[in-house]
């Protein structure tokens, strides 16, 4: 087992008072979904562990095997014959193997993918590979190049391993603290080591050694008692975390030591630098204080849960934020389980800065990984083999179809329009907007034709002052039923414009086109060293910088106005 601890014989047992304030009451929330996990491939898989999607379109489940196998489900069926098979890299043992994959924001075009594995000599390594978009394979394991390699450092154990891209195209990836128990050597908590980590680097260098650089704004890149590469610290086994794909908060679910669980959930703009406690800290509970900070410098779980079978478990597993359009009642929650309680848990924000959190039981349990299709179809995968659908038997889809939602601002007022078909007993749509895209207002009610065929609607929600609004349309049948439309998001931030040119120096000229007022301009080395800066002073328009000699070669260009920044990579070449 991936997650194997030291569990104490005497667990702790908690009343059913300690419960009800542990988990909170849904009574001002709507009632949480009841979640089934419905089979869809039950033979086939040797020990997944992982479910991604490549985003090309093409809406394949790639299913990563410890083993070394990453298999293809399209539509619903297991395609013969392995995507990529990498056995030959991997050691024996529980822990170890091919742990988690990536593909990059432009696999469509460029064919390259990221895999996070042990090697025979236990290091952590991530490697790429290139394939032709759209094959489902077999990989030619010859275009390997390794990217980055972790030493191991105690034993083989806790090496964590999910790997995401960002939504700023770097490449980010947990490791767990490397420790067999206790992390005696505190390597959670050491700034020279990568283990018990979140790593972020861009490996957009395709062509020259090491194949990836610091991303300049990485949080630790001045500070020499961090290393550049780390992005948070303090983890001890995060087995499983993710981005949720509407507004990229991160969750992640840190494996516990001897007593608690922990769900660690952060804004992504807030979640780099920071430092999640472990191991002065087991969930939000002292371990281990000693040489440790004051507590006000550590970052701790939204929610952690015991050691028993009953209002816990042993092994948490993270999830996602279900987003998908199938399941309207499922919206927005974040869906996470327990490896060996069977236990699950739907987290939501209850709008005033806490969490509505309930607990449901009797699920299936060995789920050591989630993930998402292109739709945001939500998946969960048993390491005896068995790939799930996440369900439920509340607030299923009506038969209407959207073919179009769009929202355009004019002067005072905001104007959505929608397309649909298939409407079948249909009320009416109600329209809902937020500005944070958790909590929805209702802006007013369109009754609904009933069409089979094709229907336009329109709404004008007036409303002048705002900078960024998230709608979404909730279709009510004539039965009660409730679904929902997409999200659209009218941002006005939106139509600023940046632009950095030219690409190529050999003038020492640069030039901003901003409609912005800027603050600053900071001239980055690929390696993350700040080679030059210079005070914009809240200029706007055309810019013209004469720039200082600075060595040849790629440099990355920093901008930054009062509540943002934008980046571009430049080329400098001395005449």
């Amino acid at each position: 087992m991936y997650i194997l601890k030291t569990v104490k014989k005497n667990l702790i047992t908690f009343l059913f008072a300690a419960a009800v304030l542990l988990f909170g009451t849904e009574s001002s929330a709507q009632t949480p979904p009841f979640l089934l996990f419905t089979p869809v491939i039950s033979s086939g898989l040797i020990s997944p562990l992982d479910i991604i999607n490549a985003g090309d379109g093409t809406n394949r489940l790639f299913i990563v095997g410890r083993t070394g196998r990453v298999k293809i489900v399209l539509n619903g069926v297991l395609l013969a014959g392995d995507y990529l098979d990498v056995h030959t890299l991997l050691p024996p043992g529980s822990e170890n193997g091919l742990l988690s994959m990536a593909f990059h924001p432009d696999f469509e075009t460029n064919g390259y993918f990221f895999i996070y594995y042990l090697t025979t000599t236990f290091d952590v390594r991530v490697s790429r590979f290139n394939v032709t978009p759209g094959s489902n394979g077999p990989v030619d394991i010859n275009t390997r190049v390794d990217i980055i390699t972790v030493p191991t450092v105690t034993a083989s154990f806790h090496n964590g391993g999910k790997m995401i891209f960002g939504p700023d195209g770097n490449l980010y990836f947990a490791i767990g603290d490397g420790s067999p128990g206790g992390d005696p050597d505190n390597h959670a908590q050491d700034g020279n080591l990568l283990w018990g980590k979140m790593v972020r680097l861009n490996v957009d260098n395709f062509t020259t050694p090491p194949y990836y650089t610091i991303p300049p704004d990485n949080p630790y890149v001045n500070n020499p008692a961090v290393r550049d590469e780390i992005f948070a610290i303090g983890l001890r086994n995060p087995w499983r975390w993710s981005f949720d794909r509407l507004n990229n908060d991160v969750w992640i679910a840190d494996v516990g030591e001897g007593e608690w669980e922990e769900i660690n959930r952060l804004p992504f703009a807030s979640s780099g630098g920071v430092n999640y406690g472990w191991r002065c800290y087991e969930g939000t509970h002292e371990f281990n204080t000693t040489g440790c900070l004051a507590q006000s410098n550590y970052t701790f779980p939204i929610f952690d849960y015991p050691h028993n079978n009953t209002t816990g478990g042993f092994s948490v597993t993270g999830g996602h934020v279900y987003r998908g359009t199938e399941f309207a009642a499922m919206y927005g929650y974040y869906i996470c389980s327990d490896y060996v309680s069977g236990n699950a848990w739907l987290i939501k924000s209850n709008g005033s800065g806490g969490w509505n959190i309930s607990q449901q039981s009797s699920l299936p349990t060995g789920i050591v990984g989630y993930g998402e299709d292109e739709n945001g179809v939500l998946y969960a995968v048993a390491l005896a083999g068995t790939l799930y659908k996440i369900t439920t038997n509340s607030g299923g889809p009506l038969p209407v179809k959207f073919l179009q939602f769009t929202a355009k601002d004019f002067t005072g007022y905001n104007e959505l329009r929608w397309k649909t078909t298939n409407e079948q007993n249909i009320a009416y749509y109600e329209i809902g907007f937020s500005t944070d895209g958790v909590n929805y207002a209702s802006g007013g009610k369109v009754n609904a034709v009933n069409n089979p065929s094709e229907n336009n609607y329109s709404f004008h929600h007036f409303i002048s002052a705002f900078t960024k609004l998230f709608y979404k349309i909730k279709i009510i049948d004539r039965d009660g039923r409730i679904t929902y439309s997409d999200i659209v998001i009218l941002d006005k931030k939106q139509t600023a414009s940046i632009k950095i040119y030219p690409t190529l120096i050999r003038d020492g000229r640069l030039n901003i086109l901003s409609d912005k007022p800027l603050e600053e301009m900071i001239i980055f080395s690929t390696d993350g060293r700040k080679v030059y800066q210079d005070e914009l002073n809240n200029l706007s328009g055309s810019i013209n910088i004469s720039l200082p000699h600075l060595q040849e070669g790629v440099h990355i260009i920093q901008v930054k106005w009062k509540d943002g920044f934008a980046t571009a990579k430049v080329l400098i070449q001395q005449r």
